[in-house]
């Protein structure tokens, strides 16, 4: 039987925090809440979740700060949720490692198909299935990914990835010299089915490259920007 998937919910708001729990409990997810940052980030760090959903403004530690904090030691996937207006912290909230948002007011379906959408595609099988020809292995000159294991190594040393983040880096490794705009990338990474942010690609991008990059300089030049179209994945045979 398959295990019950556990979701976090932080919100300073109860009548929120109560609907979210009672959607996603009718899908058969086990759902517990915080009512404040500080409270969230202690249960976050102390358990373990396959998704939070976690909103920006809060008393005592807001979203982007406990966000920031929970990547230090765990790369669970994290959905944001925003206020209309909040477009800049949105944007502050993918370079610390959110891997999605969902703006406030919002339905409480799309919160549901959002959070299996992030399981789906952050699930370990998932990866191994989007290509049956695919191997476990990617193996490049300075870069690895481990299917299986769900990690990646830059010329021998371990890269910490969020999960939308390692997702990114496996659709661009699997089609090398491919070049793919951000629309494409959106839909296809993020499952988009509306025009979403395209800074949200540009922003993950820019940190994944910067993870790259801290452990090996040609690994993250693998991740290159094609002007005024988008990016790709370039192998380069040193």
């Amino acid at each position: 039987m398959e295990k019950e998937k556990k979701v976090l919910v932080v919100d300073d708001e109860e009548r929120i925090r109560r609907l979210i729990r009672m959607y996603l409990e009718r899908e058969d997810f086990v759902v517990e809440e915080a009512e404040n940052g500080t409270d969230g980030l202690e249960m976050a760090l102390e358990n373990e979740y396959d998704v939070i959903l976690l909103d920006i403004m809060m008393p005592e530690m807001d979203g982007i700060e406990v966000c920031k904090e929970l990547r230090k030691e765990k790369n669970t996937p994290v959905i944001m949720l925003t206020a209309k207006g909040e477009e800049a912290n949105r944007v502050q909230g993918f370079e610390v490692g959110t891997d999605d948002y969902i703006v406030k007011p919002f339905s409480p379906r799309e919160v549901v198909l959002r959070v299996k959408a992030l399981l789906r595609r952050t699930s370990n099988s998932q990866y191994q299935d989007v290509n049956a020809q695919a191997k476990d292995l990617l193996v490049f000159p300075h870069l690895t990914i481990d299917h299986d294991a769900h990690r990646v190594t830059a010329d021998g040393q371990e890269v910490a990835l969020t999960p939308k983040e390692y997702e990114l880096l496996c659709y661009l490794a699997k089609s090398p010299d491919k070049v793919f705009n951000r629309e494409q990338l959106l839909k296809d990474v993020w499952q988009y089915e509306f025009f979403g942010d395209l800074r949200t690609v540009d922003t993950h991008v820019k940190r994944l490259r910067e993870k790259l990059n801290s452990v090996s300089k040609k690994a993250a030049k693998m991740i290159v920007t094609v002007w005024g179209v988008g990016y790709k994945f370039e192998v380069d045979d040193e």
